[in-house]
C-alpha cells in the first residue's frame, strides 16, 4: 500500500518509530509554506531556524534510505497550503493511504481532521512519541478537584517516571521544589560563559524568504546564524548546558542584566519544541550531569531545571488542549488597548523594555522573567488586548509554538483566563525589576519614584491597575494584602497615582 506521510515543522523527531527502517511504499512529505508563514507575523530568525531544521531532517532522512519530497518555500509545485499540497500529492502519487502525527496546534488539527474527512484513501494518526504526558493526562488528573495547582501535576510527574526520587514518595533532596534558591540577581559574582553558538551561513534560506515577500520581524546575521538547527547541534547546546551553564542555572534563572542575553539558561527551548531534542533525554543528561558532579552542583540547580520541563512545559501543554479553542478568546479582565508601538522598534525611555524588546527582535529570545515581568507586565499593566499581546509573543520568539505560547501569555502573563493557569495576576511595580536586575541603574525614570514625571511608570501602573481591576479580586486570597494596602491608600495619593498612569496608558509610545 502506497503511503504517504506527513511531517509538520514541529514534528522533526529523529527517534520516532516511523524512522526505525525505510518503508519502502513510504513516502514522507515536508514543506515549506506560506500558510504557516503568514499565520501571523513572525521573527525572521524562527522562519530561519524551522526551514533549516526542517531541511536537515529531510536530508537525514534520506541519508538513512527513506524517500522524501521536500518542498522549500519556491519550489513549481509547492501551493503553499497543507491541504493543497496534500490533495495535489495524493492526485499526482496515486496514494493509497495518508498518515499523520498528531498535531501540536489546535488550527492544525482541525485542519487535519477535516482533510481526512474528506478524502477517497484511508487516514491515520500516530502520536509524535514526544511528550510524557497525553493530551488528555492532565484533565483527567483534576477530575473533580476544585482547583489547578502545577505543584501537584509537577509532583505526580516526578513519581510517575521516577525523576530525581528517593523510592515511590520522597523527592531527592527532601524537598519537591527549591524555587526560593533561584531568585538571586546576578551581580557579577561569577563569571557566565558565552554560549554555545554556531556560525551558519543561511543566506540562502533568508533570500529565499524575502524573495516570496513574507513579512517578518526582527533581525539576522546571514552568515553567523547562532540557533541550532540539527539534532547534532542540540546535543551540542545540551552538553555544553551540562557541562558550563547549570552550574549556577538555577541561581540565576530569574535574573537579568543589560550585558548578558542569556545569563545561564540553555538555549534548547526551540531544540525541544521542534521535536529535535526529546524531554527525556534532555532531563536525563543534565541529571546525569549532576550525579557525576554532586560535590560542584546544588541539587537546586537541576530541579529548577526539571521543573520547566517536566512540570511547566507539560502543564502548559495539558491546559492547552484541555482548554482550546476557547482559551483563545478569554479576556476576563476586559483589557482593550493596542500594544504600544515601541514593542517592534525598542524606542522606549524604559530601560528594562527597551532592553528586553532589543535583545528579543536581535536574539528572537527573552527568558521567561523577561517576558512575565519586564514585557507581560507592562502589557498587563497598561491594559493591552490579550489579542495583541498574543500576536507580538507567537511572533517574536523562536521557540514560540501556539500550545507553549498562548497558555503562557493569556493566562501566566496576561490573567486573561481569569485564574486558569495562575493563582493571581503576575503584576509588580518596579522595585521588583529592581530587586532582579540592573536594568533601573542608568534608567531616564526613578524607581523611588512614584508621580512625578521622571518616576518609574511602572509604579503608579501597578497601583491604578489594581485599582481599576479590584472587582476582579475581591475573592482572592493571594490578592488580599495588597487590596487592602490600596484600600488604606489615602484618597489624594490614589488619585495622583490614578493620574499619572492615565498619561501613560493615553500615550505610552512617549515615555
Amino acid at each position: 500500500m502506497k503511503t504517504l506521510r506527513l511531517i509538520l515543522g514541529d514534528q522533526l523527531n529523529h527517534k520516532h518509530s516511523w524512522f526505525d527502517s525505510p518503508h519502502k511504499d513510504s513516502v514522507y512529505f515536508i514543506a515549506e509554506m506560506r500558510q504557516e508563514t503568514d499565520y501571523t507575523t513572525h521573527h525572521i530568525q524562527k522562519v530561519v531556524a524551522f526551514f533549516e531544521a526542517m531541511e536537515n531532517f529531510a536530508t537525514w532522512l534520506k541519508e538513512r534510505g527513506h524517500e522524501v519530497i521536500y518542498y522549500p518555500l519556491d519550489h513549481k509545485d509547492n501551493q503553499q497550503d497543507l491541504v493543497k499540497n496534500l490533495e495535489y500529492l495524493i492526485e499526482k502519487y496515486s496514494f493509497d493511504q495518508f498518515e499523520y502525527q498528531l498535531p501540536d496546534e489546535y488550527r492544525l488539527d482541525v485542519q487535519l481532521k477535516e482533510f481526512c474527512k474528506n478524502i477517497e484513501i484511508g487516514a491515520e494518526v500516530f502520536d509524535t512519541e514526544h511528550f510524557f504526558t497525553t493530551r488528555t493526562d492532565l484533565e483527567d488528573f483534576y477530575e473533580g478537584k476544585k482547583e489547578m495547582v502545577m505543584e501537584y501535576f509537577y509532583r505526580d510527574m516526578r513519581k510517575k517516571h521516577d525523576i530525581m526520587m528517593v523510592n515511590n514518595k520522597d523527592p531527592e533532596g527532601g524537598k519537591w521544589n527549591f524555587d526560593k534558591s533561584n531568585r538571586n540577581k546576578w551581580k557579577g559574582e561569577h563569571e557566565i560563559p558565552h554560549e554555545r553558538g554556531f556560525r551558519k551561513d543561511v543566506s540562502a534560506t533568508v533570500k529565499r524568504i524575502k524573495d516570496a515577500g513574507v513579512t517578518t520581524i526582527g533581525q539576522v546575521k546571514e552568515t553567523n546564524f547562532s540557533w541550532p538547527t540539527s539534532r547534532e547541534d542540540g546535543l551540542s547546546v545540551l552538553h555544553y548546558f551540562c557541562k558550563k551553564l547549570l552550574v549556577h542555572f538555577g541561581d540565576y534563572q530569574d535574573a537579568m542584566h543589560t550585558q548578558h542575553v542569556y545569563v545561564f539558561h540553555s538555549r534548547l527551548s526551540f531544540a525541544m519544541n521542534s521535536k529535535m531534542l526529546h524531554p527525556k533525554e534532555v532531563i536525563d543528561s543534565v541529571i546525569g550531569h549532576w550525579r557525576a558532579h554532586k560535590n560542584d552542583i546544588h541539587i537546586s540547580q537541576v530541579e529548577g531545571f526539571v521543573r520547566q520541563i517536566v512540570g511547566w512545559r507539560e502543564y502548559m501543554r495539558g491546559i492547552y488542549w484541555k482548554e482550546m479553542p476557547g482559551y483563545r478568546l478569554y479576556n476576563k479582565l476586559d483589557n482593550q488597548n493596542k500594544l504600544p508601538e515601541f514593542y517592534w522598534t525598542a524606542h522606549t525611555k524604559m530601560n528594562c523594555l527597551h532592553h528586553a524588546i532589543k535583545q528579543s527582535l536581535e536574539h528572537a529570545y527573552a527568558h521567561h522573567i523577561q517576558r512575565l515581568m519586564i514585557t507581560g507586565n507592562f502589557a498587563l499593566l497598561t491594559q493591552c488586548h490579550p489579542d495583541e499581546v498574543d500576536h507580538w509573543y507567537l511572533g517574536i520568539y523562536i521557540d514560540a509554538i501556539e500550545w507553549v505560547e498562548i497558555t503562557n501569555t493569556r493566562g501566566m502573563s496576561q490573567f486573561a483566563d481569569g485564574g486558569i493557569v495562575a493563582t493571581k495576576p503576575y503584576v509588580s511595580s518596579g522595585s521588583y525589576i529592581n530587586k532582579m536586575s540592573n536594568y533601573c541603574k542608568g534608567c531616564h525614570y526613578k524607581v523611588s519614584k512614584k508621580t512625578e514625571e521622571d518616576a518609574c511608570p511602572f509604579n503608579s501602573l501597578y497601583w491604578n491597575f489594581l485599582d481599576d481591576k479590584k472587582a476582579h479580586f475581591k475573592n482572592n486570597q493571594r490578592m488580599n494584602m495588597m487590596m487592602s494596602l490600596l484600600e488604606k491608600m489615602p484618597a489624594e495619593k490614589r488619585s495622583a497615582l490614578k493620574e499619572r498612569a492615565a498619561k501613560i496608558i493615553e500615550n505610552p509610545d512617549s515615555f
